[in-house]
């Protein structure tokens, strides 16, 4: 019984890895002007945002592999990727 418990946790937890949105090809739609609801729709809900004199930096994913996006005004100005 504790075999198949592990093999079902071992089984979901490669196909949530699976799932990720933080892949290139999502990057390659994040546009200049890409209001912040658009990237969600694109990238999913973010991992983590700061905010800092009118700026929004949001972060999806971790230090190993992420994509970063400021805004400003609630549209996206800069872009960058890390292990995509």
């Amino acid at each position: 019984m504790k075999i198949k418990s592990l093999l079902a946790v071992i089984t979901m937890s490669v196909a949530l890895v699976g799932c990720s949105k933080v892949n290139k090809e999502n990057y390659e739609k994040l546009t200049v002007g890409m209001e912040y609801n658009k990237v969600t729709e694109v990238v999913g809900d973010p991992d983590n945002c700061k905010e800092t004199l009118g700026t929004k930096r949001c972060t999806w994913g971790d230090d190993s592999k992420n994509i970063k996006v400021s805004f400003i005004a609630d549209k996206a100005i800069l872009f960058s990727n890390s292990g995509i």
